[in-house]
């Protein structure tokens, strides 16, 4: 298969589907993106509990959420100049500048950053505590760190697999003393 057909068949096929759905279809799908604004206080929470826990565990330098949330001079449309849509109905919210503009410019990258940074937050977690290679772990590079608690130890340090005692995404390359 060529590069360019792989890339097509990871994609998930939404644009050529999306006018053959019901209006209500839509609608329903609609409410559902944004019904998950009532669990992002528990989700701020979480993150914050995994960013404050590897503090307390002596971490330094891990990102902030902060560090994942786009500039607001990279967003393309302000509330002078966002377009909007027709809308499919009367009353549609695509034809609001104040819709897109919250969405846009707030609920979209906020969200998305918060995910973001707290699956990273995750990936640290799981680096540090336990620095098993396994079918996944290469998908945890983004929360590499110096090394993991097993490291740190000498004694439990030479348990482990060979990988995974030079395992660069939770070992620094800089470690002699493991190899």
């Amino acid at each position: 298969m060529k590069a360019c057909e792989q890339c097509a068949a990871d994609r998930v096929r939404i644009g050529e589907n999306h006018t053959k759905m019901s209006k209500l279809s839509r609608a329903i799908g609609l409410i559902f993106i944004y019904l998950p604004i009532f669990t992002f206080p528990f989700i701020v929470l979480s993150a914050y509990w995994t960013y404050y826990s590897l503090i307390l565990c002596g971490a330094k330098n891990v990102k902030k959420w902060g560090d994942y949330i786009p500039d607001r001079a990279t967003h393309r449309y302000s509330l002078k100049n966002q377009i909007t849509m027709d809308g499919s109905f009367k009353l549609s919210l695509a034809q609001s500048k104040l819709y897109w503009i919250l969405n846009c410019t707030v609920y979209c990258p906020y969200s998305v950053a918060l995910f973001e940074w707290h699956a990273y937050l995750v990936k640290v977690v799981e680096n540090w505590w336990c620095p098993f290679t396994h079918g996944e772990k290469e998908n945890y590079k983004n929360g590499s760190i110096d090394k993991s608690f097993w490291h740190i130890y000498p004694e439990d340090a030479a348990k482990l697999h060979p990988d995974d005692k030079c395992n660069p995404i939770f070992t620094d390359e800089h470690d002699k003393d493991l190899k």
